[in-house]
């Protein structure tokens, strides 16, 4: 009895020494890239990393866990035969030496998008693409299950309210919901991340051309999207957003080969009262603390995953009454009786299009002032300059702001002031080159009945809108 005791003992040992993988992460300080490494090392993992540059907050996180690199920089011998799996981060270059190394011992090297396949492969895989509102349906997915207690592996854009990470993988989690974006998987590997998660569902919330630098032509961008429902498993679900003309096209023709069911969908009917978007589920009235018409959208599309995944109407809409968003995606810095100042990752001509229109319905009675940083590659990029042809007319005042030394920096042929009035085709277009000018204006301003809406991927060169909504003319 004694020896079959030992003999059980040694065995869960070795089991548990045999499932503790070793992992490496090139180019550990990103923002996806420190969440892998933390969803990791929450799972078991004995996870290590390298990176020549670590921000806030992944340093501090990192640190707190105990995986904070000891020292900044690449480090070829920390690359040896016993790491089970290296994980490769867009940050690094083809060039990097510890990524040289891991392929000189033969090591499997994953981008980041592999891994999440890897990890999630036995799961059912729901995979949320679209040129917007990606974050904001996974986010509203994830905030429905996370309600009824539903387990969940997950990998999403944006910190959310309730979980301690962006990414989350596991054993027992059967399913697994994956934002699924259409830039590049790796340094070394040029296709699109969304190719690579093969999703039991999938969902396309719309197109609008966007990474000019990979995809230099509309239709090669749109062709990713065709590949991308070509690649749903056999008898799947594409779920999408049929007020998309480019997209219905993309969905009628696409996934036939894989017996792909189709199902699409729209704004949900709604009424605002008081500044609250109110929709109605079989007579039942829902108030919600978002708004706007694609959110509303977004709000169908995720509620028709969440049917997929075995949810009820009204479970969903028990749940997403209480959701507020996903950081950064129309996220309120503040609000009075009669000012309110939002903040939006909208940075695109379509993104900028339809947050000023929500803004605009949801405060009709209000002036809103909208400022938008041209940050991106494509943004910055004369060619693609002409696409934002109207996109702020929504706004009772528009505010275009960009850096010239981010131009130079990308190195990307100068713009001027007199190219961006004539792109967004609007005479009485405010814009500024110098963060301090334009906080400044700002602040000369009265603001009272206002809506301050602040748009960009980037942060306005520093403008702390914590501390500039304390320092505004609310009179």
């Amino acid at each position: 009895m004694g020896l079959h005791f030992l003999f059980k003992n040694v065995y869960f040992v070795l089991n548990n020494l045999i499932q503790i993988m070793r992992v490496h992460l090139i180019a550990i300080g990103g923002s996806a890239m420190h969440n892998m490494a933390l969803a990791l090392h929450e799972k078991g993992f004995n996870v290590t990393g390298s990176d020549d540059e670590i921000n806030e907050p992944s340093k501090t996180r990192l640190n707190t866990a105990g995986i904070l690199p000891p020292a900044i920089g690449w480090f070829p011998e920390k690359i040896t035969s016993d790491i089970d799996a290296v994980i490769l981060g867009m940050h690094a270059r083809e060039n990097n030496p510890e990524l040289i190394k891991a392929k000189e011992l033969g090591l499997k090297v994953y981008s980041y998008p592999e891994y999440i396949y890897e990890a999630t492969k036995d799961k059912t895989r729901v995979v949320i693409g679209g040129s917007h509102g990606k974050t904001t349906i996974t986010a509203m997915i994830l905030h429905v299950l996370n309600f009824h207690k539903i387990d969940t592996d997950f990998m999403v854009g944006a910190q959310l309210e309730g979980f301690n990470t962006m990414v989350k993988l596991t054993k027992e989690a059967p399913i697994a919901i994956i934002e699924g974006d259409e830039y590049l998987a790796s340094p070394i590997d040029r296709r699109p991340k969304f190719h690579l998660y093969k999703p039991n569902i999938a969902i396309l919330s719309g197109i609008a051309w966007d990474h000019i630098n990979v995809f230099p032509t509309f239709e090669i961008y749109v062709n990713q999207f065709e590949q991308f429902i070509d690649l749903i498993e056999p008898n799947g679900t594409l779920i999408y957003c049929n007020e998309d003309a480019d997209l219905q096209k993309v969905a009628a023709k696409s996934g036939i080969k894989n017996n792909v069911a189709k199902i699409p969908y729209s704004i949900p009917p709604h009424r605002i009262d008081n500044g609250t978007t109110i929709i109605n589920d079989n007579g039942k009235e829902i108030p919600l603390q978002i708004f706007g018409n694609h959110n509303l959208m977004n709000l169908n599309g995720a509620r028709l995953v969440c049917n997929k995944l075995g949810l009820t109407d009204t479970q969903f809409y028990d749940a997403i009454q209480s959701f507020k968003g996903a950081a950064n995606r129309l996220e309120l810095v503040m609000k009075t009786n009669d000012f309110a100042f939002y903040k939006d990752f909208a940075h695109s001509p379509s993104k900028l299009k339809a947050t000023t229109q929500a803004v605009k319905q949801q405060f009709g009675k209000r002036s809103v002032l909208a400022c938008m940083e041209l940050h991106t590659f494509s943004s910055l990029n004369e060619t693609f300059l002409a696409e934002y042809n109207g996109a702020m007319n929504d706004a009772d005042e528009a505010i275009v702001y960009f850096n010239p030394h981010t131009i130079a920096h990308k190195k990307l042929k100068p713009i001027t002031e007199e190219q961006v009035l004539n792109y967004f085709n609007r005479k009485d277009l405010k814009v500024f080159t110098e963060s301090p000018v334009l906080a400044s204006y700002l602040k000369s301003k009265s603001l009272k009945n206002h809506v301050l809406l602040m748009m960009s991927s980037g942060n306005f060169d520093g403008i702390d809108f914590n501390k500039l909504s304390k320092e505004l003319n609310l009179n």
